[in-house]
Parts: C-alpha cells; sequence; structure tokens
C-alpha cells in the first residue's frame, strides 16, 4: 500500500511518499521533499506569507516527490494531509490541494494528527517499542505515553512551545532563520562559556517558558552594550534552563510508567545537547534515548503519510466533506487503533 502525505503546519512545505508492505511488515521511504519559507533575520513567519509560499511551491514539490518516487498516481492508495495543530492559514493551503487531488485522482483522504505523525515516524524509523515521547518543537511541547488506544499527555507546556522560545530569543539576537533560528542557537551555545542563572518554572508535569524568555531578554538588552556576557553566553545558558526542564518532567513521566525508554521528536529533537542531556540521565535508569536527524525530526511529509496510511489500513477514512482543518487538534484526540493496548 502506498500514500502521499502532505504536510503544512508551519514554515515548512513537505510531501512524502511511502509504502507499507502488508505482509512483511517492511516500511519503504520512497520520497521525502521539503521546502521551506525562510525570512529575513531578526523576522519571524506569518501565517499568511507562509500560506502564499505553500501555494506557490506545493505542486512543483508534489511532482518533484512523484519524480524521485518513480510512482504512478494508480498505484497511490490513499492521499494524507495534516488536519492540524498548526497555523490556520497555510493547513488551509494544503488541505485545499489535498482536496482537489482526492477529486481529481479519485482517491480516499486522511485527514492525520500533525503530533501523532512526528511521533509513529520516530517510533518506525529508531524502532522504540514503548517509549516516554518527549515532543518538542516550535509550536507544541509534551511529554507523552500510549495507553489505550490513545497517546496521553502527562505535561506540556502552559504558554508557549520551547521551540517558540529559541526561536524568539534568535530574533532578540537578529540571527539568521537559515537553516533554522534554533539551530544557529545552538552553534552559538557551543561556544558559551559564562552561565547565567534564568528562571527554572516547572510546575508539576507542566513547564513555562515566557517568563524565562523575558528574563533573559531583559538581560540581553542590558549586559550585552556593556559586553558582560556574549551571545553565545546566553544562548547556552537559555539551552542548558530549558532542556534541563524539558528532562525533569520526562524522567518523572518514565518513573511514573515503569518506562525505561525515551523518544525524542518535533523540529527541537535535532539539537544534540538536548539528546546529550537526556541520555545522561536515561543512562542513570538503565534506559536508551531513542531519536532521529533532520530528516524525520524537522516537519516533513513522510510522517504525514506514514501515520495516515496506518489509520487507513485499520479503516479510517476522512469524509470530504469533513476534510477540514483544526488548529488546536489535541495529541490524546485520536484513537490509535493501530497500536494494541
Amino acid at each position: 500500500m502506498i500514500a502521499i502525505g502532505l504536510e503544512g503546519s508551519a514554515n515548512k512545505l513537505g510531501i512524502g511518499i511511502i509504502e507499507h508492505n502488508t505482509e512483511t511488515g517492511v516500511v519503504k521511504i520512497l520520497a521525502n521533499i521539503r521546502h521551506t519559507h525562510v525570512t529575513p533575520p531578526g523576522t519571524g513567519f506569518l501565517p499568511r506569507d507562509t500560506a502564499v509560499h505553500h501555494r506557490e511551491f506545493i505542486i512543483p514539490v508534489i511532482k518533484e516527490a512523484l519524480e524521485t518516487s518513480n510512482v504512478k498516481i494508480k498505484d497511490i492508495d490513499v492521499i494524507c494531509y495534516t488536519k492540524g495543530p498548526g497555523m490556520g492559514a497555510p493547513l488551509v493551503s494544503v488541505a485545499i490541494v489535498a482536496r482537489t487531488l482526492a477529486l481529481l485522482w479519485n482517491k480516499p483522504i486522511v485527514g492525520v494528527n500533525h503530533c501523532i505523525g512526528h511521533i509513529e515516524m520516530g517510533r518506525e524509523i529508531t524502532g522504540a517499542n514503548n517509549p516516554v515521547v518527549l515532543y518538542v518543537s516550535g509550536g507544541n511541547t509534551q511529554v507523552i505515553a500510549y495507553s489505550e488506544h490513545r497517546y496521553r499527555i502527562f505535561g506540556e507546556t502552559l504558554d508557549i512551545a520551547v521551540g517558540n522560545c529559541l526561536d524568539r530569543f534568535a530574533r532578540i539576537l537578529n540571527l539568521p532563520n537559515d537553516p533554522s533560528p534554533g539551530y544557529n542557537i545552538e552553534q552559538y551555545a557551543k561556544k558559551g562559556e559564562k552561565f547565567i542563572e534564568l528562571p527554572y518554572a516547572v510546575k508539576g508535569m507542566d513547564v513555562s517558558f515566557s517568563g524565562i524568555l523575558s528574563n533573559i531578554e531583559t538581560i540581553a538588552n542590558e549586559q550585552l552594550s556593556n559586553s558582560q556576557y556574549t551571545p553565545e553566553d546566553l544562548c547556552y545558558s537559555l539551552q542548558e534552563t530549558v532542556f534541563a526542564m524539558l528532562v525533569e518532567i520526562t524522567e518523572r513521566a518514565m518513573a511514573h510508567i515503569g518506562s525505561k525508554e525515551v523518544l525524542i521528536v518535533g523540529g527541537v529533537g535535532c539539537n544534540l545537547r538536548l539528546q546529550e542531556m537526556m541520555a545522561q540521565m536515561v543512562e542513570q535508569r538503565d534506559g536508551k534515548v531513542f531519536a532521529t536527524d533532520e530528516r524525520f525530526c524537522i516537519d516533513n511529509g513522510i510522517m504525514i503519510a506514514h501515520a495516515g496510511l496506518l489509520a487507513y489500513r485499520t479503516g479510517f477514512v476522512t469524509p470530504l466533506e469533513k476534510s477540514t482543518c483544526t488548529q488546536r487538534f489535541r495529541t490524546d484526540e485520536v484513537h490509535v487503533a493501530w497500536r494494541d493496548t
């Protein structure tokens, strides 16, 4: 069975084509093409401009994915698209294309939860069995574990996501957005020497980042002028603080469910320092950390195709009249019929 996945919940436009061998269980990635809307340093990406980018590039990217995979339209079994969560205008732009293709090609359509796509792709690539999942990206921060056909949220951000916190601080420092603000903060942090104590906002199993961002923004405006701290020091201090918070709540979830596995997914999951800090904690619990590289951590179409095909194989199809978008589509709203209890 072959699925094509369309992802466009933020500034990454991704088209993926995947094949599931239902007899052997082998999964083949046939194409994973991505095009990113990059804005000038010191700026973020706006929903309207991002939607324009997606509309401009989605047809060429689909054609490239079909050429790369050598898959014919007649061979595709289902069209999968990101239903949410994400930014409204970009989501709708991609959903309209998915709906149009479903009509033109006479194919069924499946709306996919973006978060579930990250989790299932991470499980497939790494081989993690039943991990505690740390999902960290520009729009989401959640600690998740599976139980009774649902991905249960144990803890999450109370305000902004950790990726959003890092991205906004990158704008304060006027760091480039290519390849991503978070990546450039990571490179700066490697050169940091002075640790600046910042607020540590863990509240039970939840975390809060907006106060930390406000605090370090004030420090940046005050201290950079007199050279007491370098931009590298600030990036280092911010990373160490927010990642320590994430490691703490992940460890608490591990203890609660008795798991020895941690799977890190989402764009921030590419950060090698986060992976290193998590590995140090998990090693003390005789466990193992699973993570993927930028091909699968960063938003991509292949994760949507994979999760959508898993759902489709259980008989799930999104009726055309309900192939809409939901900006606040919760991870725990999805019935995970393809996993055992």
